[in-house]
C-alpha cells in the first residue's frame, strides 16, 4: 500500500495554519509515496453543515519518490465550520485520508470507510480582544470566603436560618436534608468592603482582572440562584460599597468581571417568588405576573423546567423578549447598568444553556456600553466545535464570546503532571486547541488550574484519594500527607510556570497561590488563610508572574511546541529579536540532559531565566525532576 500525508499543523499542507478569517484562501497539499508507477486522481471533499461537494487536486510536483496534489479553496464569507477530507482514486479502488483517531490534526491517516474529517474554523474578525485583557493576570475570588472586613463572627444582614461560622480557618460544609436538598446555608463573611482591604496584597501579586463569583441578592451562599439582578446581596454589602471597590481598582489597574448567572434564576426571586418573600407578584403566584412569561411551566405552577432538574433553579426562557430587555436590550438593562457602574465584562455562567442569539444581543450590548468590555464564556470543551442540545455553538465565530474558561488546558496539564500522558500527547492536545481557536481566542483563553467547579489543583496534584471512595465527612476531613503535600507543591509550581508563559490569560483561583486544598463543592471553596500562607508557594508565584510580565513575548509572542521525551513538554515563545525556550520535566525521579545546540545557533546569547545566569550554548543542560527551565535567547 502507498504511503499518504497530509499534516494541517505544517503550512507547506496546510495554509494558512488553523482557523481563518471569511474569505481567506486556504492552500492544502498531498503527498502521495507510491509503490510503483501508479497514477491517481485526488479529490478533496468539504462540508460544510448539510452541504458537501468536492474539489479536484491538481498535480503539483513529482519527483523519484513522490507525487504532491494541490489545491485552492477560498473560505466563505459567513463564518462557521468547514470540514474537509481526501479521495484518492488508482486503479479500480478508493481510499480516503482524513484526521487521526484523536481528532487533533496534524498528520493524518488512510480510511477505507467512515473517514474522519479535518477542521478548519472560518470566523468574522471584525472585533479584537481588546489588549488590555490579553496582557492580564486574573484572579478569581468567591466572594464570602476572600476576607471578611467587620472580623471574625461578625456578619452584617445574615439570612434567616444560616448557619455563621464563628471561626474563620473552619471547612465548610452542607447540611443536608434526607433528599439531598440544602436545609442551611453556611457563611464565612466575606465582602466586598474585604476584597477592597485585600487590594494591595493582589497588586503585590501582580494581578490585574478580578473575576468574581455572583454577588447579587440570593438565598445561597454561592449566589447562583439570584433573587435581584439589580441588588448587591446585602451580607455582600451595598451598592457604594461596590462602586468604591471598581474605583479603587481602577485607581491601582485592577479591573472586574462580574458573573453573570441568566439560564435560569432562584425559585426565591423577585422574578419567580416560590416562597412569597418579595412583594411583587412573582411567576410561580400568577400568570398575570409580568415575570409569567420568563419560564417554563408544564403544570403551572408546581411543575416547571429547571436547571439540571433542581427545583430551586428555574430555568428562564431567553428568546422572551421582555427578558432579553431586562438582561441586556433596555438602556437600564442589568448588563449595561452594572458596567456603567464600573464592572469591565461578564462571564457568562454555562454558556451552554443559552442561545446563540441571547449571547449575541447581550455581546452587543456589552460592547454598546463600553468597547473594551470583555464577555467571557463557560465552556468545558473544545469552544470551536462545542455541539449543545443538538446544534453546532457559534462561541468564536466572530460575534459572541471574546475568551472561554480553558478547561481542556486544566485537563491537559494534569495529564501530563500525573503521568496519564506523555509530552508528544500533551502537545497535541494544545496544538489542537491553536489550530482550532482564531489566534486572538487563543490568546485570551483563562488558562486555569482550579475554579469553584473543580477540586483544588493541590489536592489533585498530590495523588489524593478519589473522592468517590471517600464519604462527605472523609472528603471534609482529608489533608494530604507531608510527602504528598511536598509532591504536590512541586508539581504545582511546574504547572504553574507552564501557565504564565503559555499563550492565554492565567487564572489564579484564589488561595492556590498560598497552597489551599480541597475536594470539589463545598471543601474547593475555604476560606483564604490569612496568616497560614505557604510563603514559599506565594513567594514562587509573586515571581513567575513578574517573569510574565516582564517579557512581553510570554503575552504576544508566537507559539510553537516540539517534540520531547515521555516525561518532557516544552515550547518555544519568540517575538522580534527574542525567543524563550520553555522545557519541563514532569517526572518526580528522572532528570534529563538536553543539549542547547539542537534548539538554538551560534547567533544568539542564552540566558537562565530563574536562576539569572548565562549559558553557553553549547552546553549540556540538566532538567532535574518536576523542574522547568526557562532560557531567553538574544541576538548577538
Amino acid at each position: 500500500m502507498f504511503r499518504v500525508i497530509h499534516d494541517s499543523h505544517d503550512i507547506f499542507y496546510r495554509k494558512p495554519f488553523g482557523a481563518v478569517a471569511c474569505n481567506t484562501e486556504v492552500t492544502l497539499r498531498l503527498r502521495i509515496f507510491p509503490d510503483d508507477c501508479q497514477d491517481f486522481n485526488c479529490f478533496v471533499k468539504f462540508y460544510r453543515n448539510q452541504d458537501s461537494f468536492e474539489i479536484k487536486m491538481d498535480e503539483e510536483n513529482r519527483d523519484s519518490d513522490s507525487i504532491t496534489y494541490i489545491c485552492k479553496y477560498t473560505a466563505p464569507e459567513r463564518p462557521g465550520l468547514i470540514w474537509y477530507h481526501f479521495m484518492i482514486e488508482y486503479s479500480d479502488k478508493t481510499v480516503y485520508y482524513g484526521n487521526n483517531y484523536e481528532k487533533y490534526g496534524g498528520e493524518g491517516m488512510i480510511f477505507d470507510k467512515d473517514v474522519l474529517s479535518y477542521q478548519i474554523t472560518v470566523y468574522d474578525p471584525y472585533r479584537k480582544v481588546p489588549e488590555w485583557f490579553k496582557k492580564s493576570i486574573m484572579y478569581q475570588i468567591f466572594p464570602d470566603r476572600y476576607f471578611n472586613s467587620h472580623g471574625e463572627q461578625k456578619v452584617e444582614n445574615a439570612k434567616p436560618g444560616s448557619l455563621i461560622h464563628g471561626n474563620w480557618h473552619d471547612t465548610p460544609y452542607y447540611i443536608k436534608d434526607h433528599k439531598g436538598q440544602v436545609v442551611r446555608w453556611d457563611y464565612f463573611g466575606g465582602d466586598l468592603k474585604g476584597i477592597e482591604v485585600k487590594l494591595p496584597y493582589l497588586k503585590e501579586l501582580g494581578v490585574d482582572v478580578i473575576y468574581l463569583n455572583p454577588v447579587f441578592e440570593a438565598s445561597s451562599n454561592h449566589r447562583y440562584d439570584t433573587g435581584d439582578y439589580m441588588k448587591i446581596d446585602p451580607m455582600l454589602g451595598t451598592l457604594e460599597d461596590f462602586e468604591r471597590l471598581m474605583a479603587e481598582g481602577e485607581k491601582i489597574g485592577i479591573r472586574f468581571i462580574l458573573d453573570g448567572v441568566f439560564s435560569h434564576t432562584g425559585a426565591d426571586s423577585i422574578y419567580f417568588n416560590k416562597d412569597d418573600k418579595y412583594p411583587n407578584l412573582g411567576a410561580f403566584q400568577s400568570k398575570s405576573s409580568p415575570y409569567y412569561n420568563w419560564f417554563r411551566f408544564t403544570n403551572f405552577p408546581f411543575e416547571y423546567e429547571s436547571w439540571w432538574g433542581i427545583g430551586t433553579l428555574p430555568n428562564v426562557n431567553e428568546m422572551e423578549l421582555s427578558y432579553q430587555d431586562f438582561i441586556y436590550r433596555n438602556e437600564d438593562a442589568v448588563v449595561r447598568y452594572w458596567i456603567k457602574k464600573g464592572a469591565k465584562g461578564w462571564r457568562l455562567d454555562v454558556a451552554d444553556e443559552l442561545p446563540d442569539e441571547f449571547i449575541k444581543g447581550l455581546k452587543s450590548a456589552v460592547v454598546e456600553t463600553d468597547k473594551s468590555a470583555i464577555l467571557i464564556g463557560e465552556v468545558w470543551e473544545d469552544a470551536s466545535n462545542k455541539i449543545s442540545y443538538g446544534s453546532l455553538r457559534q462561541y468564536l465565530w466572530g460575534d459572541e464570546l471574546d475568551s472561554v474558561m480553558n478547561y481542556p488546558f486544566r485537563s491537559a496539564l494534569i495529564d501530563f503532571a500525573m503521568g496519564h500522558a506523555d509530552g508528544e500527547h500533551t502537545y497535541k492536545k494544545f496544538m489542537s486547541l491553536y489550530e482550532n481557536y482564531p489566534k486572538d481566542i487563543f490568546y485570551s483563553s483563562i488558562n486555569l488550574v482550579s475554579s469553584h467547579d473543580t477540586e483544588r489543583i493541590s489536592t489533585i496534584l498530590g495523588g489524593a484519594q478519589h473522592a468517590d471512595e471517600l464519604t462527605a465527612e472523609e472528603r471534609e476531613k482529608y489533608r494530604l500527607s507531608d510527602s504528598e503535600r511536598e509532591l504536590a507543591i512541586k508539581r504545582l509550581k511546574l504547572i504553574s510556570l507552564i501557565q504564565m508563559t503559555f499563550p492565554g490569560v492565567p487564572c489564579i483561583y484564589y488561595g492556590d497561590e498560598a497552597g489551599m486544598e480541597g475536594y470539589a463543592d463545598p471543601y474547593n471553596r475555604g476560606p483564604y488563610p490569612w496568616g497560614r500562607e505557604d510563603k514559599d508557594l506565594l513567594d514562587w508565584f509573586k515571581k513567575i508572574i513578574k517573569l510574565r510580565k516582564e517579557l512581553d513575548l510570554f503575552v504576544q509572542g508566537d507559539w510553537e511546541g516540539f517534540s520531547c521525551r515521555e516525561d518532557l513538554f516544552g515550547f518555544v515563545r519568540s517575538r522580534e529579536s527574542e525567543k524563550a525556550i520553555c522545557i519541563f520535566n514532569r517526572s518526580n525521579e528522572k532528570e534529563y540532559e538536553v543539549p542547547l545546540k539542537e534548539l538554538i545557533n551560534q547567533q544568539f546569547s542564552v540566558s537562565d531565566l530563574l536562576c539569572t545566569k548565562n549559558i553557553e550554548s553549547e552546553e549540556q543542560v540538566c532538567i532535574k525532576p518536576l523542574e522547568g527551565r526557562i532560557f531567553l535567547l538574544n541576538r548577538k
